[in-house]
């Protein structure tokens, strides 16, 4: 069991679980297990738009430096261009100071290493033993302290890279889009990529104030970017989240595009381009039945993870997929990335959308979804999913679903909440199964 990592880095309310003595300690603990050989090691550490953010990253600092690692600072930036600068940069580890799409109170610490992937459970547990014991003799000696400095050509080079994922002939000539950067992390980089590369530019979400971010805009709340596309007759809305390793889509219509038919697109359009490293794509428990079927239908396999990019990634480097991601919409095209890359993911959309000369909204409806319904239950203490009648109450509604459907239970990693979720043909008998586990689960929980 972990005390303090979830499924994606350490993440809580600001000043309540992520305070400046864990930043701290979590800078010394990093900085040690990532110092090997006799260079002088460097640190890149990037955040978002959070108020929050100036408190952390200075506690980050003087960790890291507190143990003789060098600090480079980036400022705001997206999480997968951390990833990229730290292999770009040549540093030990990258840090990414977000809480990607919730509220501006909460925080959080993500960790890169020098490849520029995210750390695995060993390398996090590790770091933990540390962050809980005495790291007074783990410290630099007064000569060795490392120094920081803020670096500011970072965002150039972010969206240099962005842009050469297309090929060079490709341009956004002829497109309107209007793209929601949620008040986040990405609110420069995005809007000037997608200029640059030729579209006409509606920009929202770009006003960050240290409060607003992700506050009735970006992926997770797009009917902002919905009505500015319908308002202005875009071709596309794209809609990032607090970080930028998700995106959304909206089509010409107003409607939204989730991140499994965006991956549907993508895999249609890499396997006729024979891009495919793998005769499939990878997904998590949670994307539709619906997606898993017309992968299928095109002679594609998808292979299913625990909820959690990592371990979606983990899955596409052990097995040599390159196209992976969730619902939710974190894409992971390793050709270009070594996490989720929102822009990038939207880019290669957009690419899809021009070679084909088609509207958004055919190219992306690539099947109807399968009645789905998530249900979350709270509780307090203890293991309710291992009481017999919550056992008794899943065997059945597996029953009752049989081969038309499917039910996934998980508890949630970053809060005390189980999740159901079921899905199948037939929207009444998925809801009564959902139903029956909720109270099994709730009663147990009591």
């Amino acid at each position: 069991m972990r005390k303090h990592f979830g499924t994606d880095g350490i993440r809580g309310r600001a000043n309540g679980v992520i305070t400046p003595e864990l930043a701290l300690k979590v800078g010394q603990a990093a900085g040690v297990i990532f110092q090997r050989g006799d260079h002088r090691h460097r640190v890149v550490i990037g955040k978002d738009t959070r108020l929050s953010g100036y408190m952390i990253e200075t506690a980050l600092v003087a960790g890291f430096t507190s143990v003789g690692m060098d600090v480079l600072l980036l400022g705001p930036m997206p999480t997968p261009a951390v990833a990229m600068l730290t292999r770009s940069m040549r540093a030990d580890i990258g840090v990414m100071i977000s809480a990607s799409h919730n509220p501006f109170e909460d925080n959080g610490i993500k960790l890169f290493g020098p490849d520029g992937f995210k750390l695995n459970d060993e390398l996090e547990l590790e770091i933990e033993s540390l962050i809980d014991g005495d790291m007074r003799r783990r410290l630099a000696g007064s000569r060795d302290l490392g120094r920081a400095k803020r670096i500011e050509s970072v965002h150039a080079r972010y969206i240099e890279f962005a842009k050469r994922t297309l090929p060079r002939h490709v341009t956004l000539d002829g497109l309107r889009v209007v793209v929601d950067c949620a008040n986040g992390a990405a609110y420069r980089v995005a809007p000037e990529t997608l200029w640059e590369l030729g579209a006409e530019v509606i920009a929202i979400g770009v006003e960050p104030d240290g409060f607003n971010i992700n506050r009735d805009v970006g992926s997770t709340a797009p009917e902002s970017l919905v009505q500015k596309v319908r308002e202005l007759r875009a071709d596309v809305g794209i809609a990032l989240d607090g970080d930028a390793d998700r995106v959304l889509i909206v089509d010409e219509k107003g409607q939204k595009v989730d991140g499994d038919q965006l991956m549907a697109a993508v895999a249609r359009s890499w396997k006729e381009d024979e891009r495919l490293t793998q005769p499939g794509l990878v997904a998590t428990i949670m994307s539709n039945l619906g997606l898993e079927r017309f992968i299928n239908g095109l002679g594609l396999t998808l292979a299913r993870t625990a909820v959690g990019d990592r371990y979606v990634l983990e899955h596409m480097r052990e097995h040599g997929y390159n196209l992976g991601g969730e619902q939710s919409g974190h894409i992971i095209m390793s050709d270009y990335a070594t996490t989720g890359d929102g822009l990038v993911a939207a880019l290669q959309l957009l690419s899809v959308v021009k070679r084909r000369n088609l509207p958004v909204s055919e190219v992306c409806h690539c099947f109807e979804p399968l009645p789905q319904i998530l249900k979350n239950v709270r509780f307090r203490s203890g293991e309710p999913l291992r009481a017999e009648s919550v056992v008794t109450a899943i065997a059945h509604a597996k029953d009752r679903l049989g081969q038309s459907g499917r039910l996934v239970i998980r508890p949630s990693g970053t809060e005390p909440v189980i999740r159901v979720m079921a899905e199948g043909d037939d929207h009444a008998l998925v809801a009564e199964v959902v139903d029956e586990v909720v109270d099994a689960v709730t009663r147990a929980a009591a």
